[in-house]
């Protein structure tokens, strides 16, 4: 799903490092060594589509709070934010940074790319990882709470204050599973459950439930686009069963140990959950809750 939400920072910036690569044929090949110099891992090294440039691929358009206005050039959006922090861990300036546009489908397809590296919200999953390969995950989604803006929900600052607001969540998801298998028991009302997205959405449209849990980015694109008004009352702490984004590459990339060195880089440092602050945020360009 696609989501619009504000703007708030530019890029953040990361510490460049090099990353150590080791030779190998085309952008697509497989490494063979590592070198012992870290420097031959520098910009200009690396076996990328362009030589001396790193050229990452989006949708188009591509939507906020991933990528603000349409534009990934802007490094304004968390994925753009991303992709130009990963370029630095890698040694690349933003100048040496090239976008270009893919659809979803053809992103994950078998067959040769005209891209090193591919943002889209791509949740890892096995099935993908016979045709692509994936970095580490620089994102994994959570669960949400969304009401309208008279529900008893609107407010709650925990899931102790949600005990007796009535839930909805569509079926097959894990956002149901995360409702029935942990969110109930705080609950004195049995979650109302869904066979559609967009049943769901008509329950609290119509006020048949106080509220709807879905995950996050899911979240964003509706308050944006489906429900007029709605609010993001918080997002939940726990995120076992979330899907994973990793950042896609063509199958055996030689740069796929490098690309997941980097994203886990930023991780390790902090970098990713400050860029999270940043651009996952409300409409007013506060930080989403944490219900706990």
């Amino acid at each position: 799903m696609r989501r619009s939400f504000r703007p708030l920072a530019a890029v953040a910036a990361a510490s460049a490092a090099v990353l150590a690569l080791g030779a190998c044929s085309g952008p697509t090949g497989t490494a063979e060594s590592t070198p012992s110099d870290p420097q031959s891992a520098a910009a200009g090294a690396l076996p990328t589509i362009t030589e001396g440039k790193l050229t990452f691929a989006t949708s188009d358009p591509a939507y906020s709070p991933w990528i603000l206005d349409n534009d990934p050039a802007s490094g304004e959006g968390y994925e753009s934010a991303v992709a130009y922090a990963v370029a630095e861990e890698l040694g690349y300036s933003a100048e040496d940074v090239v976008w270009t546009r893919a659809t979803f489908d053809s992103s994950i397809a078998p067959g040769a790319k005209d891209w090193d590296l591919n943002l889209q919200q791509f949740s890892i999953t096995d099935e993908r990882k016979a045709a692509v390969d994936f970095s580490s995950p620089y994102y994994t989604t959570s669960q949400a709470i969304i009401a309208s803006p008279d529900s008893p929900a609107v407010g709650a600052a925990s899931i102790a204050d949600l005990k007796d607001v009535l839930i909805g969540v569509q079926a097959g998801t894990t956002s149901q599973q995360f409702v029935t298998g942990t969110l109930a028991e705080s609950l004195t009302q049995d979650p109302q459950i869904f066979n559609s997205s967009d049943d769901t959405v008509l329950a609290l449209q119509t006020g048949k439930v106080d509220a709807i849990v879905v995950d996050v980015p899911t979240a964003f694109n509706m308050v944006a686009t489906q429900i007029d008004n709605g609010v993001i009352v918080g997002e939940f702490a726990e995120t076992t069963g979330g899907d994973s984004y990793g950042i896609v590459l063509p199958k055996g990339s030689a740069l796929t140990a490098a690309v997941t060195a980097a994203v886990d880089a930023l991780r390790d440092r902090g970098v990713l959950d400050e860029l999270q602050k940043k651009w996952l945020t409300a409409d007013d360009g506060a930080q989403i809750p944490v219900l706990k």
